[in-house]
């Protein structure tokens, strides 16, 4: 029930995120500077698509969109050392990331919380740039 409840707030917070949605160029310019990037997608999605080079893998949701918060946050706090450093979360499409951003961004009072635009396949592959796997 709880996981419920997190889950609207967590939509919810969509319309009120304080975050940023970021062109490929920009990204790519990013990455070049050493901003951190954050996959949120899943083992399988990675698997089948790759990452891009250098992303730090952090699934959020699994398949049956189920998540834990608690053990989330204490692998993203190694990556994130602070509120106001810079980085870019990354999923397939973009629509896991809003929640997300959403969240750090509203709840958490993450800073600078960037996504990139599109996802990996609308905002990455379609473009023809590479993945690692």
């Amino acid at each position: 029930m709880l996981k419920k409840i997190f889950l609207i707030l967590l939509l919810g917070n969509i319309m009120l995120a304080d975050f940023k949605t970021m062109s490929t160029q920009d990204v790519q310019n990013e990455i070049k500077n050493g901003t951190v990037l954050i996959d949120i997608r899943r083992e399988d999605e990675w698997n089948r698509y790759g990452i891009i080079e250098g992303s730090h893998k952090l699934t959020f949701f699994d398949s049956y969109g189920e998540y834990d918060i608690n053990e989330w946050m204490e692998q993203f706090i190694k990556i994130v050392k602070n509120k106001k450093q810079k980085f870019i979360l990354v999923c397939a499409h973009a629509n896991r990331t809003k929640t997300v951003g959403g969240f750090l961004s509203t709840q958490l009072s993450y800073e600078n919380v960037y996504e990139l635009e599109g996802g990996i396949n609308y905002g990455w592959l379609d473009k023809g740039l590479k993945t690692v796997k």
